[in-house]
């Protein structure tokens, strides 16, 4: 059974459980409040008509008037033809009323229990009553107040229980009408819901299965900003990593290959130019020196990259003095920049502390960030700056007037084997990688900055400074 299923389905029981006790609820509430009034409609009428005969037989001083009574009221049917223009005004309240349209059982009997009147003519006058049922009211001589008879409005209840029965069956036809049609309108709303629910969750499942078949996944629409709208916004995110994952694994095996296979192909082209007496072992030696010195750098950089990825690295902190550490550094790198008629200086520093680093490990990432520089820098000029930042950062800048990195390039400048189309050629994409770990494990912050395509780069971070390293 699908998640959509089962959704629709628990909503639809939820909401015809509560829709069936609202109903009947509902339903038994009317029925014994609709009771209550016809029971107090029959006292009412009762009470009217004893009223009505109370005041007959004071009037004619005795039962003479009986029919008179009921015939105002509307009780008397046999006559009710036949005294129907003579008695327009009382017809008239008849038939505004419309309450005694059906028949309605009416008995009158004296004090004694004999019967005086029956509407109905199933008991002969004169005769001793039966138990009857009914509305019974008194009926008094109002001059003397005493009680002469009872009159039993509705006996055997017939009219009462028709109407009561006729309304409440009425009124359970409606009822049920309803909650069909609430019902309805809810077996939509939940299909839509149950729909909107697991619509996410189904395009969730297909694009993950195409990531875990190593095809290329889709991004989820993103629709709300609800728990689902968040659930697609991460899972789009995390393709979007993915796949750049993907990319960047691609393009490191395709620049591993490179950087292999270029000194490989030397070194066997030296080899071989020995073996045929066509190249001197000096010179054959130095080609192959360099080239395997190129092929030691890539593996360290590559080792020293897992040590970061496993959380191996260490640090041999010792006390060092940032001035003379860039001084050296430059002095380092002048020959390759001399060669490459690049102008490589060093601004006049202001007094720097001394702080708790790793010597080694900074002159690595400055190395590599000021190789990048040079390599990146044809005829110009590369500049190293050292200052404080307050009395909360040493900050160190390389500036160059070179390449520059374009703006679609500059946020995914430090990851891990990107390189960008003009440097496509130049290194191995792991220089900016290893001196921001290395300046993070220092806790410290690196950032680039480029106005655009020939206007230069500029790489600068900060190295955080201890109390006790503070200047006055």
């Amino acid at each position: 059974m699908t998640l959509r299923w089962r959704i629709t389905r628990l909503l639809i029981i939820v909401i015809a459980l509560t829709v069936a006790w609202n109903l009947a609820a509902s339903y038994y509430t009317i029925q014994r409040q609709f009771d209550a009034f016809v029971s107090g409609l029959g006292r009412v009428e009762a009470g009217a008509l004893a009223r009505q005969l109370s005041r007959a037989y004071t009037a004619e001083n005795g039962w003479d008037a009986v029919d008179m009574a009921l015939l105002a009221l509307g009780y008397l049917y046999e006559h009710e033809t036949e005294s129907r223009e003579g008695h327009e005004g009382e017809s008239s309240r008849e038939g505004d009323e419309g309450f005694h349209i059906e028949r309605i059982r009416v008995v009158i009997v004296d004090s004694a229990g004999r019967v005086i009147r029956d509407n109905f003519s199933q008991l002969e006058i004169g005769e001793m009553s039966p138990a009857l049922s009914g509305q019974p009211r008194s009926i008094l001589d109002l001059r003397t107040g005493r009680t002469v008879g009872f009159v039993y409005v509705d006996v055997n209840q017939n009219f009462l229980e028709t109407e009561s029965i006729s309304f409440l069956r009425e009124l359970l036809l409606s009822f049920v009408g309803s909650g069909l049609l609430i019902l309805i309108i809810a077996l939509s709303l939940a299909t839509s819901l149950s729909r909107r629910i697991t619509a996410p969750i189904s395009a969730l499942t297909k694009a993950t299965r195409a990531i875990a078949q190593r095809e290329d996944a889709t991004l989820l629409p993103v629709t709300s900003n609800d728990e689902l709208g968040q659930m697609s916004a991460t899972f789009n995110q995390m393709t979007s990593s993915l796949q750049r994952q993907r990319d960047l694994r691609k393009r490191l095996i395709n620049d591993v290959s490179h950087e292999l296979n270029t000194p490989l192909t030397v070194i066997q082209l030296e080899a071989k130019a020995l073996l045929d007496d066509l190249q001197e072992p000096d010179h054959a030696a130095q080609h192959i020196i360099g080239e395997v010195d190129m092929l030691r750098n890539l593996v360290n950089d590559l080792n020293w990259l897992a040590e970061t990825d496993s959380g191996e690295l260490q640090l041999r902190l010792e006390q060092c003095a940032i001035g003379e550490l860039l001084i050296s550094e430059i002095e380092r790198w002048q020959p390759q920049a001399q060669a490459q008629q690049v102008s490589l200086s060093l601004q006049p520093l202001p007094q720097l502390p001394t702080l708790q680093l790793d010597p080694a490990r900074i002159r690595q990432a400055l190395g590599n960030i000021v190789h990048n520089a040079l390599q990146h820098t044809e005829g110009g000029q590369v500049i190293v700056a050292g200052t404080l930042a307050g009395d909360k950062y040493l900050r160190i800048s390389v500036k160059d007037d070179g390449l520059g990195i374009d703006p679609t390039d500059l946020p995914h400048i430090f990851e891990r084997f990107y390189r960008t189309d003009q440097s496509r050629s130049r290194g191995r994409g792991l220089g900016l990688d290893i001196a921001r770990a290395i300046i993070e494990a220092h806790g410290g912050a690196i950032d680039v900055k480029s106005e655009g395509l020939g206007r230069g780069t500029t790489v600068e971070f900060s190295l955080p400074l201890p109390e006790s390293n503070k200047l006055p």
